[in-house]
């Protein structure tokens, strides 16, 4: 655990930022060197992706001020300390879709053939995003007897975003990132198979993601809101699964009829 970096003085570079700043740079670069081997516009995708980011990171706070509302409400000398090292990444995620879809509409960019190159770069983003998570100690787990269970003993972060100190935790933060790296090796390996069909990694990104997400979730200890007993990122991973799986679904049945109905090659 290691929330500070260093210090220059009055200037202190905090390890969740300088993490973050690596995550976006690389799931940008990831995006832009998809994006040109599919024939896109690689700079209007790194456009696209800066738009992308500065809607993800809005969304993230504005959803973090929700769920943690009572607590911020309760202690408001803390709000502004939450929000410079945190956010609830699905508040980005769907920010960001929303942003994305604006302007790919307005820049007549191809929906699906964009979302399947910018896919695998969120969870390249994600792998290393979760592990500023980490450094800085919040997104904690749960306290656990497990071998692999954390202590934390930085008071600094204690004070910041409530890490418990001194108990065996549930690693939450690695187990996302190892999810993320093993829904991007699904992403890449998927698309090795079968028939290519526009918008079915970008699909399969969300529902793999719905689903470990909502597992990761039994296992998280801080504040996450709460709605018909769920955590907020657990009620809306149940409302994509669904959506993702029906789109799934919608596209492997509209691959199977063309495949059908194309003309034979002599």
């Amino acid at each position: 655990m290691l929330p500070r970096l260093f210090s220059i003085g009055p200037f202190t570079v905090y390890s969740y930022g300088a993490l973050l700043a690596v995550a976006l740079v690389l799931g940008l670069l990831v995006a832009a060197a998809r994006a040109r081997r599919a024939g896109l516009d690689g700079a209007r995708v790194l456009d696209l992706g800066v738009l992308v980011i500065f809607a993800g990171i809005v969304g993230a706070k504005l959803l973090l001020l929700v769920v943690d509302f009572r607590s911020i409400v309760a202690r408001p000398s803390e709000a502004l300390a939450a929000l410079r090292v945190g956010g609830v990444f699905y508040g980005g995620l769907l920010t960001a879709i929303g942003a994305g879809a604006w302007y790919m509409r307005r820049h007549r960019m191809p929906l699906w053939s964009t979302c399947d190159a910018c896919a695998p770069g969120i969870a390249v983003g994600h792998v290393v995003g979760r592990l500023g998570c980490f450094a800085a100690g919040c997104c904690y787990g749960r306290p656990t007897a497990a071998p692999w269970g954390v202590t934390f003993h930085d008071h600094f972060a204690a004070s910041y975003v409530g890490t418990p100190l001194g108990v065996a935790l549930h690693p939450t933060q690695l187990y996302e990132s190892a999810a993320e790296a093993a829904i991007l090796l699904i992403l890449l390996a998927s698309e090795r198979v079968g028939r290519r069909v526009a918008g079915r990694t970008f699909w399969l990104y969300l529902a793999l993601y719905a689903v470990s997400r909502f597992v990761i979730e039994f296992f998280r200890g801080d504040e996450r809101g709460a709605i018909l007993g769920f955590s907020t990122s657990q009620a809306i991973s149940l409302a994509i699964l669904p959506c993702s799986l029906a789109a799934l679904v919608l596209l492997a049945r509209s691959a199977s009829s063309h495949g059908r109905t194309a003309p034979a090659h002599r």
